[in-house]
């Protein structure tokens, strides 16, 4: 096989690619739906507006925060119900089934209006949360199970560019909305309906990749795995590199499946070395959601009209250069620092650098609050607008691709979809809990509620950064000895035995062949 090492992994980065389109969709539907209920036709027509005109705060919030929190409330289920889905049937084949769920979910939410009301939106948002949840545990596996270590932190670091470009397609897509479909029912139906375009391009581009090797190793399909794993890595399937690479795999694999032996469910979430990564896969999706990100994520318009962004287009505009800003700091930072920094080291100086812009934020919203009469933003409100901006950069370089890329790195391919999806349903839930409540802390807290997110930053997610073990450089199988599972020795004499065996099935198959040749 011919290599040109410059695109030694093309194939991988486009299995990532198709996986990840699916979380492009994470991305919008987690922008779409603050934008699509603060347009005024949406809350005339569902009824949230008071007798003279003006908006109904209490219904408006609940509502706002129901459409939003119901995706997280699904998300949270299909999240762990995805980890035995993908166990039986694979990566790939759990992907096109999940897409296909969201699929209903996104169509219910396109025909809401008329004599189908809310109900349908709301029950759409449920069925499609299901699928992306799903999707959002299944897909991180599957693409870091197929990527060498070199750089797999670049490869599943994809991840959260694809949640950026998702969130900027919403912001714009509600900004073109906003600004020229002022009634009728497709100030709802194209922003949802949209959500169909990567549905579909994801299911078609599932059909042009392979399943994930690590997953046929441990199925015993061992023939299928080193052949798909030559075909990722471009190699032939007798390249040394690729022998070396399966026979870690398999002893990985046969450790655990000696240690795991006699033992069930229990033993994934408790065995030697397991439990640790499980608290560390919750705890860093728990700060990741009370960086304050995902709020911003959210209610973008809201939160820019708070800092003084009044207006429909104002706020929207705002909100849509924000998502430009988050899309063009996650590529920078996962192209070009992911694998040199550490993950340690970006995850701390993200949280630091996010801390401190709050707390700019909320002090300037105290000694500057914006005006209330509609005109242009003041100087202040552009300066706390620019820290916003800025603000982004720093997640972008740490807190908000580094979880999934961490989480992807730490467990065994035997527990690795019993991590995700725990780490996916932690992450869901407390996106449920901080979506449900954002309005109502908007409202309610003013200024105080930078302040709150920027302690959250510095005093717990900057502590949290120094105490986890740094994975960057290290592969897959190497987290067993970083987690305690097995020595250093143990594990090298374990490769250095499947590779005898590998290479004595390879002289065996060449003296066969030779006999053969001589007959």
């Amino acid at each position: 096989m011919i290599n040109d090492s410059r695109f030694q992994n093309i194939r991988v980065y486009w299995l990532a690619f198709i996986a990840y389109w699916g979380i492009v969709l994470f991305g919008y539907d987690t922008g779409i739906g603050g934008g699509v209920v603060s347009q005024t036709y949406f809350k005339e027509h569902f009824g949230l507006l008071n007798p003279d005109g003006t908006t109904n705060a209490a219904k408006s919030d609940n509502v706002s925060s129901l459409v939003v929190s119901v995706l997280q409330a699904g998300a949270f289920f299909g999240a762990l119900g995805s980890a035995p889905i993908s166990a039986a049937i694979g990566r790939r084949w759990s992907l096109l089934s999940f897409m296909t769920i969201f699929s209903v979910g996104a169509i219910l939410q396109t025909v809401a209006g008329g004599s189908r009301g809310i109900g349908y939106i709301y029950a759409g948002r449920v069925v499609a949360g299901v699928g992306i949840g799903a999707i959002s545990a299944v897909a991180p596996a599957y693409v870091s199970e197929c990527s060498p270590k070199e750089v797999r932190g670049r490869i599943t670091g994809l991840f959260q560019i694809m949640v950026a470009v998702g969130v900027m397609i919403s912001y714009f897509i509600n900004f073109g909305v906003g600004l020229h479909i002022t009634t009728g029912p497709n100030v709802w139906r194209i922003p949802l309906g949209f959500q169909l375009v990567p549905a579909g391009i994801m299911s078609f581009g599932l059909l042009t990749v392979k399943e994930s090797p690590r997953w046929l190793a441990s199925k015993g399909r061992n023939e299928e795995a080193i052949m798909n794993l030559a075909y990722l890595r471009r190699r032939h399937v007798d390249d040394a590199q690729i022998r070396m690479e399966m026979a870690e795999i398999e002893a990985a694999i046969e450790e655990e499946r000696a240690a795991r032996k006699g033992l069930g469910f229990r033993e994934a979430f408790l065995g030697k070395g397991n439990f640790i990564r499980f608290v560390i896969a919750v705890v860093i999706f728990v700060l990741q959601q009370w960086s304050g990100q995902n709020s911003v994520n959210y209610y973008a318009p809201q939160i820019f009209t708070s800092i003084g962004y009044t207006g429909t287009k104002n706020s929207l505009l705002a909100s849509g250069i924000y998502g430009v800003v988050k899309v063009v700091a996650t590529a920078l930072f996962v192209f070009f620092l992911v694998d040199t920094l550490g993950r340690k080291m970006a995850l701390f100086i993200s949280a630091m650098g996010m801390g401190t812009l709050f707390f700019i934020i909320g002090a300037l919203l105290k000694t500057h609050p914006p005006p209330k009469d509609g005109a242009d933003p003041p100087p202040a409100s552009k300066a706390m607008a620019a820290m916003l901006y800025i603000y982004v950069c720093f997640y972008s370089m740490g807190w908000g691709p580094l979880p999934w890329v961490y989480v992807s790195d730490i467990f065994p391919t035997r527990t690795r979809h019993y991590g995700l999806a725990t780490a996916s349903a932690s992450q869901w839930l407390f996106n449920f809990v901080l979506s449900k409540v954002t309005p109502t802390l908007v409202t309610d807290l003013g200024y105080k509620i930078f302040l709150m997110f920027a302690t959250i930053n510095i005093g717990g997610m900057g502590v949290f950064a120094l105490l986890i073990p740094e994975t960057k450089g290290r592969s897959l199988e190497e987290m067993d000895v970083i987690f305690g599972t097995i020595t250093a020795e143990k594990r090298k004499a374990d490769i250095e035995k499947r590779e005898r065996a590998m290479e004595h099935e390879q002289n065996e198959t060449t003296s066969e062949q030779s006999i053969d040749k001589k007959v």
